[in-house]
């Protein structure tokens, strides 16, 4: 005879599951308009340094000078290495603030921290757009409004990754935060189009929409996001199976509707606050070092794309300023595609390295033949643009997602979950110093070739992989002796 199913606690699953769906769509949000703030210093670039000659002589004076109607002081020959500095100069605060951010983040509520980095970004974003109103044409000001918005940026990766990890369990997390990871290319989406619209009349208002949307956002999120599930009365997933179970996932399980988020109507008495993970501890969670360096130069492709796309194709191409930007939108397509395609076969064999290894051995013949005939016809432009899209931003995604909060609930711990933000940091962190690099090394290879940088990003691309080497053996390894342990049951 079956055995009864035991009855469900209907309104405490329903006020999980509620709570869940909450904590996504406001983390989607959030992140979203990080990236969103971010994008359009990529767009206006060819605004700032654009081929005067175009239209015409200058009409206020009749001069034939082929800079009259650019921005000072980017208006001179050296004008990649200007642009190349405003991007390292954020991306370098960024990098080195990322280090210290995860620490922060274990230390204080998560809510406060991120919407205060947001509302703070939101300002200095809207500060580098004021510049136009204001008719500044120092160096030195768009310099320090980037790396001021750099370090306060770094408030929102570790906060909205360790809120989603405190919310789900490993079950199908590749798949969930694949999807969830979509923010980063929606953002740039939206970020693109948004910044198009005054790129060729007021760049200025391409900085400071943005910087408003970032700052609403955080405002929404101090008043409506969850960190914990112990908040309101729900129980923690578990981060691993248990015995011969099957790994519980979030709220739901196959042993009952209640999963690991809570077998009783009450929340369990809170046991002693565990200590937050120091920085050398975190390093030494097996695989930490590994993704690190791998998505150093993983990010190093992906933020080249990100901010020296649009110029490339207006340069290439020869497509005006909007249209770039429009273009460049298809490369974020294509890497929504690919983080979604990443989690979902990562769950599926379980090897996160060896996904995201065979992306990146994919990713750099694709570099090449984009280069090479990319810009033959329009279709096959999108396709090619959709295709690297998906294998450059496929790993990164996967790394800086579902690898970051598994490496951070690692068994290692035995429990611990104060390590969330401080691995995902230091896996972005390290990350974003090969953010830094790229774009810097683009505006000094650049007017040696656009060929040159291409050679450069398909390097960083092999090795990437080759520095996941050790952990994809240790996968095949595995699965090997589980097909093993398989046959010999077979034969017994």
């Amino acid at each position: 005879p079956l055995s009864p199913i035991p009855p469900a606690p209907t309104p405490l699953l329903a006020l999980s599951c509620r709570y869940r769906g909450l904590t996504l769509v406001l983390t989607f949000l959030c992140y979203t308009s990080y990236h969103l703030s971010r994008k359009p210093i990529s767009i206006v670039k060819s605004q700032l340094h654009p081929n005067c000659s175009a239209l015409g002589t200058n009409p206020h004076n009749g001069s034939n000078s082929t800079t009259w109607c650019s921005w000072a002081p980017f208006d001179q020959d050296n004008y990649t290495e200007l642009f190349g500095a405003l991007d390292n100069a954020f991306l370098v605060a960024y990098a080195i603030g990322m280090f210290i951010s995860g620490i922060f983040g274990e230390r204080l509520p998560l809510r406060y921290y991120l919407s205060g980095g947001m509302v703070l970004s939101g300002l200095f974003t809207a500060l580098f757009g004021l510049g136009y109103f204001w008719d500044i044409h120092v160096l030195w000001y768009f310099i320090i409004m980037q790396v001021c918005n750099g370090l306060v940026q770094t408030t929102g990766w570790p906060a909205v990754v360790a809120c989603v990890g405190n919310w789900f369990g490993k079950g199908k997390r590749g798949l969930i935060m694949g999807i969830w990871n979509s923010h980063t290319s929606v953002g740039n989406i939206l970020g693109s189009l948004i910044a198009g619209v005054w790129v060729s009349s007021e760049w200025g208002l391409s900085f400071i929409v943005p910087g408003i949307i970032i700052a609403a956002v955080g405002i929404i999120c101090f008043f409506f996001l969850v960190e914990h599930p112990e908040d309101v009365g729900c129980s923690p997933p578990l981060h691993h199976a248990v015995s011969d179970e099957k790994d519980p996932e979030g709220v739901t399980s196959d042993d009952g509707p209640m999963g690991a988020l809570g077998r009783s109507e009450s929340p369990k008495e809170p046991a002693e606050e565990p200590e937050a993970i120091s920085f050398l501890g975190a390093l030494r969670i097996p695989g930490v070092v590994e993704f690190s360096l791998c998505l150093l130069f993983a990010k190093l492709v992906s933020y080249t794309f990100l901010y020296w796309l649009p110029l490339y194709i207006v340069n290439v191409a020869h497509f005006s300023a909007k249209e770039a930007g429009d273009l460049s939108t298809l490369f974020d397509v294509g890497g929504i595609l690919g983080g979604i395609f990443a989690g979902l076969i990562s769950d599926y064999s379980g090897g996160r390295a060896t996904t995201c290894c065979a992306m990146l051995v994919v990713a750099a013949p694709m570099l090449f033949l984009y280069n090479h005939i990319g810009q033959t016809g329009i279709s096959t432009s999108i396709a090619m643009l959709i295709v690297c899209g998906a294998l450059v931003n496929g790993p990164y995604a996967l790394i800086t997602t579902a690898v970051s909060a598994d490496l951070g609930t690692h068994e290692s711990l035995k429990g611990n979950a104060k390590a969330l933000s401080t691995v995902t940091a230091i896996i972005d962190g390290t990350g974003s110093v090969g953010a830094a690099l790229g774009p810097l090394l683009a505006g000094l290879i650049s007017p040696t070739g656009w060929n040159n940088v291409f050679y450069m990003l398909i390097a960083a691309d092999v090795l990437a992989c080759l520095l996941l080497a050790r952990v994809v053996v240790k996968e095949v390894r595995g699965w090997c002796g589980c097909m093993a342990r398989k046959r010999g049951y077979v034969h017994q």
